[in-house]
């Protein structure tokens, strides 16, 4: 992403012109813009004109729109950005408040007007704009028949391809069958590398599965380069680290990046920090369960308390529509940072983000135990509770 202009008030409200560059770029945008937000770029728009003889003609012309955003949808297979709202300023082919839909396009600019920009989002466009955050994992985990090649960028996980075949058993006496299906699997597996797989940003390409299939994987995927002469694999042979994992699904990928010998390699990448603090949630979680918590009213009376040393928040949450809820979210956040804890904001696109999703999105490691906040939540809840009967009496009388 590129940094185009940046206009905020003191007050918070502004306009950012940003440049999105590569398919991740649509990502960050889908959670910078959020409903009654105004955007502006350049569409193309179906106009129907009518000529002397009064006949209607169609075209197709291309526009900047600026539009009061409505809706917005996120293609996570394509990366593409539909956003829908009505038009709010004097256009030569569309009437003001006329429905419209932009798709966002990769080096076409946008500018993105809001009432207040958070420090959330401020960040996240510091994230997107930063060269250094584009460096990418490849992984293929894998077993016999089924591989999903993943690329993963600090904001997300995409599977690129899915790989399915049908390899025979092996048969008592004979392989040639079994062995000839396993070679068709690995070269198409080779291919989607070759087609997906760009070594000069890649850092790693991960290759796991369970038993030694790997193994005969990367002796394949060798044995190849070698016979076709591919000088790209052949001077990257350093990059590729096989791995165990319990079966070739995407949900497979959590287990293969908690592996140290995985995270030795990573130790300088956001994602492998989410994972590690999630990891060590859980186990928390089980040995000292008073020092993790979960959920936002529980975690909410331990940042009150100051005893906060890691939130992990989805970033999921912050995409909510009901900005008070939404500003809740943020001030936990700012609160957690103010006494010295520190605080992620986890991608829902990655296999931690999905995981801590499972968890209400909200969790948190403690510098000190607190036994005590499961019974205050719970009489605040019930005082909640009982101040709701207590209103709706009064209305009756």
């Amino acid at each position: 992403m590129k940094l185009i202009s940046k206009h905020l008030e003191k007050d918070k409200s502004g306009t950012i012109t940003l440049l999105p560059e590569e398919a991740e770029d649509m990502w960050h945008a889908y959670n910078l813009i959020a409903k009654d937000d105004v955007l502006k770029s350049t569409t193309i728009r179906r106009v129907v004109s009518e000529t002397a003889t009064g006949s209607t003609d169609k075209n197709t012309v291309r526009t900047v729109l600026t539009i009061k955003v409505e809706d917005v949808e996120f293609d996570t297979q394509a990366c593409m950005l539909r956003v829908a709202g009505r038009n709010v300023e004097e256009n030569k082919f569309v009437k003001m408040g006329a429905y419209h839909t932009i798709d966002l396009e990769l080096n076409r600019k946008f500018s993105l007007t809001k009432l207040e920009w958070d420090f959330i989002s401020l960040e996240r466009i510091e994230e997107a704009c930063n060269v250094a955050n584009r460096a990418e994992i490849a992984a293929v985990v894998l077993e016999e028949g089924l591989a999903n090649l993943c690329l993963i960028t600090e904001s997300m996980t995409i599977i690129r391809q899915r790989i399915e075949s049908n390899i025979p058993r092996k048969r008592k006496g004979s392989t040639t069958n079994h062995d000839k299906g396993l070679q068709r699997f690995f070269d198409q597996i080779y291919q989607a590398i070759l087609r997906h797989v760009n070594f000069d940003i890649v850092k790693v390409l991960i290759l796991a599965s369970p038993g030694f299939v790997k193994d005969s994987l990367y002796k394949f995927i060798f044995d190849q380069a070698v016979r076709t002469d591919n000088k790209v694999v052949l001077n990257n042979r350093s990059k590729l680290l096989m791995v165990h994992c319990s079966s070739g699904q995407k949900h497979a990928l959590a287990e293969v990046l908690q592996q140290p010998n995985v995270q030795s390699q990573l130790s300088d990448t956001k994602y492998s920090q989410e994972t590690k603090n999630l990891e060590r949630f859980y186990q928390m979680l089980g040995n000292d369960p008073d020092r993790a918590f979960y959920g936002m009213n529980h975690v909410s009376l331990a940042a009150e308390r100051g005893a906060v040393e890691c939130l992990m928040v989805s970033d999921q949450l912050f995409r909510n529509v009901d900005i008070p809820t939404r500003r809740r979210y943020i001030a936990l956040v700012e609160s957690v940072r103010s006494t010295g804890g520190s605080a992620y904001v986890f991608s829902s696109m990655h296999t931690s983000g999905e995981q801590l999703n499972q968890l209400t999105g909200v969790a948190a490691i403690l510098h000190f135990p607190l036994p005590d906040i499961e019974e205050i939540a719970e009489e605040e809840a019930k005082m909640e509770k009982a101040k709701g009967i207590a209103q709706q009496d009064g209305r009756r009388d």
